[in-house]
C-alpha cells in the first residue's frame, strides 16, 4: 500500500475549499503511506487536460491513480486514456456518466465522489427565504458557465426560494478576486443603484467575501450593505464558519472536503482488487440551521419595528 502514487488535480490555489481539499488529501496520504502529487489548473480547463495527458503519457513516472476535480467537462477522453494505461480514475465534486463504461471495459478503479449540488442549491434557497421572508432583490454570484456544479446549485435554489425572492445573476470563477471584480463592475452601473439589493448570495464563501469587499468600497451604498445578509457556501471551520461567527457572512453551507475520502477509497480498491461504489454523495448542512436563520430574521424585524 505504501508504494502507491496518487495525483490529485484541483482547480485553483485561490479558493479556501480547494486549499482544504489539498490539506485533507495530504494528511490522509501521510497516514496511509501514500505518495501524492497535488497539481492545480489555475481555473483553466485546457490547462488541466494538458497536465493530465502529460502525466498519463509519462511511462517512467506514471501514477497508480488520478483524482481530479474538473474545471470544465468531466474529460471523457482523458479518463479513457488513464484507465487504458491501468491508472485508477476518480472524479471529485461532479458526476460523469461514462464511469460505468470505464468500469465495465477496463476493470480498474473508477468512481465519482461528489457533493449533491442540487441539494446544496435547495439549502441555499431555503436560507434566502428565511433571511428575506418578505422577498426582495438578491444579487446572486454564480460560478462559471462551464461548471456543472454551478448549474446544479442554481437549479436547486430555484426549487426552494420563495416567489418573492428575485435574482440578479452575475458570474465569477470561484475566487474572491473574481467576485470582487464582477460586483465592483456591477456597482458602477447606474442601474445597480436603482435595484434596491436586499441580499447577496454566492455559490461559495470566497466569492461572497469578494462581493462583500466590493460593497464595502461603494460609499453610496454604505448604509444599504451594512444591513444586507451575505450568504456563502463551503462552510469550512476556519473560513466560512468563522466568517459567520464574526458576522462577515450571515450564513454558509458546510460541504465536507472529499479528497481524503477519495484517496482512502482508491487506495483500498487498488490494494484489494475490488471496485469501489460507482458514485458516493457527501452530505451538506446549513450553518447556522435554517430554523436559526428564521428566528434571527424575526428578531431583526421586531427590533426594526420598535
Amino acid at each position: 500500500m505504501h508504494n502507491q502514487n496518487v495525483v490529485v488535480a484541483l482547480t485553483t490555489r485561490d479558493n479556501d475549499y480547494q486549499a482544504e481539499q489539498s490539506a485533507s488529501a495530504t494528511e490522509v496520504a501521510s497516514r496511509l503511506g501514500v505518495k501524492i502529487d497535488v497539481i492545480y489548473a489555475d481555473n483553466n480547463a485546457v490547462n488541466q487536460c494538458q497536465q493530465l495527458v502529460k502525466i498519463i503519457q509519462d511511462r517512467a513516472q506514471r501514477p497508480d491513480a488520478i483524482l481530479v476535480e474538473p474545471v470544465g467537462t468531466p474529460m471523457y477522453q482523458v479518463a479513457k486514456a488513464a484507465v487504458a494505461a491501468g491508472i485508477g480514475w476518480g472524479i471529485l465534486n461532479r458526476e460523469a456518466d461514462y464511469i460505468a463504461e470505464l468500469r465495465r471495459v477496463f476493470h480498474v478503479p473508477a468512481f465519482t465522489l461528489t457533493s449533491n449540488h442540487e441539494e446544496i442549491g435547495r439549502i441555499q434557497g431555503q436560507q434566502l427565504s428565511a433571511v428575506l421572508p418578505a422577498g426582495g432583490i438578491v444579487l446572486y454570484i454564480q460560478g462559471p458557465a462551464e461548471s456543472s456544479a454551478a448549474k446544479q446549485r442554481y437549479t436547486g435554489l430555484l426549487e426552494t426560494k420563495s416567489d418573492g425572492v428575485q435574482l440578479r445573476v452575475l458570474k465569477a470563477h470561484w475566487t474572491e478576486a473574481s467576485a470582487y471584480k464582477t460586483v465592483s463592475s456591477f456597482l458602477r452601473l447606474s442601474t445597480s443603484r436603482q435595484a434596491q439589493i436586499e441580499a447577496l448570495c454566492a455559490q461559495d464563501d470566497s466569492m461572497a467575501m469578494g462581493a462583500r469587499k466590493a460593497f464595502e468600497e461603494c460609499r453610496e451604498l454604505h448604509e444599504q450593505w451594512q444591513r444586507m445578509p451575505f450568504l456563502g457556501c463551503d462552510g469550512l471551520p476556519k473560513t466560512g464558519q468563522d466568517w459567520v461567527r464574526r458576522k462577515l457572512l450571515t450564513a454558509t453551507i458546510f460541504i465536507p472536503p472529499n479528497a481524503d475520502l477519495a484517496i482512502e477509497t482508491m487506495v483500498k480498491s487498488i490494494a484489494t482488487g475490488t471496485l469501489p461504489p460507482e458514485r458516493t454523495f457527501t452530505t451538506a448542512k446549513s450553518f447556522p440551521t435554517v430554523e436559526v436563520l428564521k428566528q434571527q430574521s424575526s428578531s431583526h424585524a421586531r427590533a426594526a419595528s420598535r
